[in-house]
C-alpha cells in the first residue's frame, strides 16, 4: 500500500473513531477469538456465536479473522462485528457453503442441517478466490432516536471495510441479512454495493430461511474507502446516540 493510501486510511479511521467516541461508543479492534467469545457470552440474550467464528469449532486468529466490538460509558458491549477470511481458491462460494453450510446456518431453523442448502444468488457461482466473510453484526436500537437511525451504522460497517482493506485486500467480500432488514436496503447502510435474494432449502424441499446475499467485488470495496466519510450530521443527534448508548442494556 502507498504512503497516501495509508495515510488516506489512517485519516479516515481517525474520523471514524472520534465520531463513535463522541456519540459515547468505545472501540476495541482485536484478532483474539477467545477474548472475543468472552465479550459475546457477555449478552446471555443474543443467539449464541456462530461456529464460523467460535475458537470451539473452527480455527481462527490473527492470520484470518479479526472483530470490532463497541462499549459505552459503563464498559457495557453494545456492539459487535468480526470478518474471516476464507480461501476460496478453485472453488466458489456456492460450493464452500455446501460444504460448510453447518458454519452459517441461523440455528433452530431447519429439521436437519445436514439435508439443508443455500440457494437463489447467482453470485455464488462466481465469487472465489479470497473472500472476507463479514458477520454478527450487532447494535441496538432504540427507537427513532437509537444509533441506527442515526448514522452509526455505515460508520461502523465503514470502519471494518476500511481494515479489510488494508489487512487484506481480498477479491471478494459477503454477508448475509435478514429478509426483512434487505427490503429496507439494510445492504445500502453498509456500504455494500450487490444484494440478492436467497433461500435455505431444507430436507423437503421446504424453505427453511429466507436470506439474502449482499457482496462486493474488490474494486466495490476500494470504491468504498475511496469516499469521504459521511460523519453523523448534527451535535443534536451526537447527543440523542450518546444518551440512547447509555442506556442500552448489555443483554442487547
Amino acid at each position: 500500500m502507498s504512503a497516501r493510501n495509508i495515510f488516506g486510511m489512517v485519516s479516515n479511521v481517525s474520523v471514524i473513531i472520534k465520531e463513535l467516541e463522541d456519540a459515547g461508543m468505545r472501540i476495541e479492534v482485536g484478532d483474539d477469538f477467545s477474548r472475543y467469545r468472552y465479550y459475546r457470552n457477555s449478552c446471555p440474550d443474543r443467539d449464541g456465536l456462530f461456529p464460523i467464528f467460535d475458537t470451539a469449532s473452527s480455527f481462527i486468529d490473527e492470520t484470518n479473522g479479526f472483530w470490532i466490538c463497541g462499549f459505552n460509558a459503563a464498559n457495557e458491549l453494545i456492539h459487535t462485528q468480526a470478518v474471516r477470511l476464507l480461501d476460496l481458491s478453485g472453488i466458489s462460494l456456492g460450493k464452500h457453503l455446501d460444504m460448510h453450510r453447518h458454519k452459517y446456518i441461523v440455528p433452530d431453523t431447519t429439521p436437519d442441517p445436514d439435508l439443508t442448502f443455500f440457494r437463489g444468488p447467482e453470485a455464488l457461482k462466481t465469487v472465489t478466490g479470497s473472500v472476507g466473510y463479514c458477520g454478527d453484526f450487532w447494535l441496538p436500537s432504540r427507537g427513532l432516536g437509537g444509533p441506527r437511525s442515526q448514522g452509526a451504522t455505515g460508520l461502523l460497517s465503514r470502519l471494518l471495510f476500511e481494515i479489510l482493506q488494508q489487512t487484506w485486500k481480498p477479491d471478494f467480500a459477503f454477508a448475509f441479512v435478514p429478509k426483512q432488514l434487505a427490503a429496507k436496503g439494510a445492504h445500502v447502510r453498509y456500504g455494500y454495493s450487490h444484494c440478492e435474494p436467497g433461500q435455505w432449502i431444507g430436507p423437503d424441499q421446504q424453505v427453511t430461511v429466507e436470506e439474502y446475499l449482499i457482496w462486493m467485488k474488490s474494486t466495490d470495496i476500494e470504491n468504498v474507502v475511496a469516499r469521504d466519510v459521511k460523519t453523523l450530521r448534527k451535535t443534536t443527534q451526537i447527543s440523542s446516540i450518546s444518551l440512547s448508548l447509555s442506556a442500552v442494556d448489555s443483554k442487547g
